[in-house]
């Protein structure tokens, strides 16, 4: 039987399939099928890692080491942006709460320390995480730089 994918096998020779029909779908006769990924060792994985990665692979030990340090770089810059955050915002809370004038000026009826805290935090993340953009293109484009001098 001469199948064509997506054609209803009872449909006539020359019919084409309904816009809204099940001509998209797998007959109702076929069971449930368990998908799983080759086992490590497999000639299956071993090729399907070969061609997935051919063009990604590095091509020598420079690139290797290439690649290792932009992660490394990115994982440190990650870091310490992340912990930057942590300590603004700790400091932010604490001269909050230092300064005890914040809770009794208020604005539009609610104290200034809560619309510190609840509005003032936003432009410190939004802050961070432009500048950490930043950096991680700025890591990213050295990279680059360094893999096309080869």
């Amino acid at each position: 039987m001469n199948r064509e994918p997506g054609r209803d096998p009872e449909a006539p020779a020359g019919a084409e399939p309904a816009v809204g029909s099940s001509a998209a779908q797998p007959p109702a006769s076929r069971g449930r099928v368990r998908v799983t990924a080759p086992q490590h060792g497999s000639s299956a994985a071993s090729a399907r890692a070969f061609v997935a990665g051919a063009g990604e692979a590095p091509t020598s030990d420079i690139a290797g080491v290439y690649v290792r340090s932009l992660i490394r770089s990115q994982l440190r810059l990650g870091v310490v942006f992340a912990l930057g955050f942590v300590v603004a915002t700790a400091l932010f809370v604490l001269a909050v709460a230092l300064v005890p004038e914040l809770d009794t000026t208020f604005v539009a009826g609610v104290p200034l320390s809560w619309l510190l805290l609840g509005a003032g935090v936003y432009p410190l993340a939004i802050t961070v995480g432009g500048l950490y953009v930043r950096a991680a293109s700025r890591n990213e484009e050295r990279y680059r730089a360094l893999t096309e001098e080869e």
